[in-house]
């Protein structure tokens, strides 16, 4: 994949993320998504669970503005989430990841209804509700849990995010 197709990938990963459809990602979002996922699971917001899952967006948020809001205006445009995929994390995908990763702990504990893991339903009904489309949702999580035994652990979570989102392999 070259350069100009890696780019133009990674853009259109930009709406996963603008979850209010502003042309932008911002703090909002993050919250946004958190309080959608919570309504999903009936979770409640003062829960341990549901202040986790605001901890991790917020986390999630400052470590996007980190790598990827130049100008400082406290919001992400599209052309700064491609640069700075491309420049920042093309190279380093677990690094996303790590950023990721307080927020899909808390994703995880909230869609993890029994206590034993995520299932593979859950997680669909978690990617429904952060956008994405039915037949894509369902095709990753029989994906993600590719042993089979009807969980998904956190480590196959963390890095089928970052693959998705930062290396060019994934379409």
């Amino acid at each position: 994949m070259d350069s100009a197709e890696y780019e133009r990938k990674i853009a259109s990963r930009f709406a996963a993320f603008d979850q209010d459809g502003n042309g932008y990602i911002d703090r909002e979002d993050f919250s946004g998504a958190a309080a959608a996922l919570l309504a999903e699971f009936s979770t409640t917001a003062r829960s341990e669970k549901g202040q986790a899952l605001y901890n991790g967006a917020e986390a999630f948020w400052q470590g996007m503005a980190g790598i990827a809001d130049v100008d400082g205006d406290q919001r992400v445009s599209r052309q700064e989430f491609v640069t700075g995929a491309v420049k920042r994390l093309r190279d380093n995908p677990r690094r996303f990841a790590e950023i990721a990763r307080p927020f899909l702990h808390a994703v995880i504990a909230v869609a993890d209804e029994d206590g034993s893991g995520i299932t593979p339903s859950a997680a669909e009904r978690v990617l429904r509700v952060l956008g994405v489309e039915p037949g894509i949702a369902r095709d990753v999580t029989v994906a993600l849990d590719a042993d089979g035994d009807g969980r998904i652990d956190e480590d196959e979570v963390l890095s089928a995010f970052a693959s998705y989102y930062v290396t060019p392999e994934h379409p």
